[in-house]
């Protein structure tokens, strides 16, 4: 049986998220269906990380056994022509015997958007936070770099799966804005549920003048989540990047 990783990349408006349910549509569950019409083979896909409903990926890895012979480089538009068209496959390889998308993982990067305006635009609607109220630029990135280092990330993290740990490395936080469209790029070793969307909300209550970035170690030390920002809208975040060794990590990173 052979080991194959994709690199997909999806819209999440229309999912209950990446991960397979019983009553609702999912990401996971469309790719399995995709791959039974093209391989004639149930196979189980194994992703990178759990999505939530509403949440997007410009890059997204996912792995499979089979013992299809399609060879890899027929893989993307022999599998997108079986995937609706908010699911794209980019390109597929032959992974490790031993190789997971979640578990193999070395880093993540996450994007967070929000158009900052009083206009909204209709056709990002479903693909960035609306947020008309002024938000400064200054205060936010003084607040996002105090996520950056190894911290317990308690404080930050809605109730879902569990985990041994609540203890994170981000590697770099950063705000950023064109024009309207503030951005914020966090990239750690592992995320935990909501984490991201938790950390934006307790950026954007620091430059409503809500908290103070300076307390953000000390709240980051009490392990409380009522003393931290809200949990931001599901719509502007996207999966940016994922890292791994070898082969995997070649295809992750090639434009």
């Amino acid at each position: 049986m052979r080991n194959i990783a994709l690199k997909l990349r999806y819209r999440g408006t229309a999912y209950h998220g990446w991960q397979v349910q019983k009553n609702d549509v999912t990401v996971a569950e469309t790719v399995e269906d995709a791959l039974f019409k093209l391989t004639g083979e149930r196979s189980r896909v194994t992703g990178c990380g759990r999505t939530d409903a509403g949440v997007h990926a410009l890059n997204y890895c996912a792995n499979f056994r089979s013992g299809t012979s399609i060879p890899p480089e027929r893989f993307p538009l022999a599998l997108n022509s079986r995937l609706p068209e908010d699911i794209s496959c980019l390109a597929a390889v032959d992974a490790p015997e031993d190789f997971n998308a979640i578990l193999s993982c070395v880093k993540k990067e996450y994007v967070y958007r929000i158009r900052n305006t009083r206009i909204p635009d209709p056709f990002e609607r479903d693909r960035a936070w609306f947020y008309p109220s002024p938000l400064r630029e200054d205060v936010m990135r003084a607040a996002a770099a105090q996520f950056v280092g190894t911290h317990d990330f308690a404080a930050v993290r809605s109730v879902g799966t569990e985990t041994k740990t609540t203890v994170r490395t981000v590697y770099w936080c950063e705000i950023g804005r064109e024009g309207s469209l503030i951005t914020m790029r966090i990239c750690a070793d592992g995320f935990l549920y909501n984490m991201v969307r938790a950390i934006m909300g307790t950026v954007v209550y620091c430059s409503e003048g809500k908290l103070d970035p300076r307390d953000i170690p000390a709240l980051l030390a009490a392990r409380d989540r009522r003393l931290t920002g809200p949990t931001v809208p599901p719509q502007g975040l996207y999966l940016s990047r994922v890292w791994y060794d070898g082969a995997v990590g070649a295809m992750m990173a090639a434009e």
